[in-house]
C-alpha cells in the first residue's frame, strides 16, 4: 500500500522507539564512567521527507550528547531521561492511536457503511 499517511506514521514510529531504545540504554548506564548519552533525532529528516511528498525517505540519526560531563566523565541526567521518555512514550502511543484511526477508516470504506 503507497499511503503517505501511514508510511510517515511508520517512519514516526520507528524513530520514537529508536529513542526509547537510547533512553533506556542511557538509563542503564547513569553510574558508568565515561559513558556519553545517546541522542535521537528523527522529527526534521521526517519532516522534510513529508515535504517533498517522500515520507520513506524519512531516518533516524544517533548521536552523542555533547552535554557537560560531571566528575565520572558521564553526562546521563536522569531526571531529563524520565521526562524525555514520558514524552516520547505519549507520542507513540499517539502514532499507533493515528494507525489505528486510519485502520478504522479504511474497514469502514470496505464495509460501505
Amino acid at each position: 500500500m503507497n499511503d503517505i499517511t501511514m508510511t510517515a506514521v511508520q517512519v514516526a514510529l520507528r524513530g520514537l522507539s529508536l529513542r526509547q531504545r537510547a533512553i533506556a540504554d542511557n538509563i542503564a548506564n547513569v553510574e558508568t564512567p565515561g559513558f556519553l548519552a545517546n541522542r535521537v533525532d528523527f522529527e526534521d529528516s521526517l519532516r522534510n521527507a513529508i515535504a517533498g511528498r517522500d515520507p520513506g525517505s524519512g531516518a533516524a540519526s544517533t548521536r552523542k550528547s555533547l552535554d557537560a560531563t560531571n566528575l565520572s566523565g558521564n553526562n546521563v541526567k536522569l531526571d531529563d531521561e524520565i521526562v524525555t521518555l514520558v514524552d516520547t512514550n505519549l507520542r507513540y502511543q499517539l502514532g499507533i492511536e493515528a494507525a489505528n484511526a486510519k485502520f478504522r477508516l479504511l474497514r469502514s470504506a470496505i464495509k460501505g457503511q
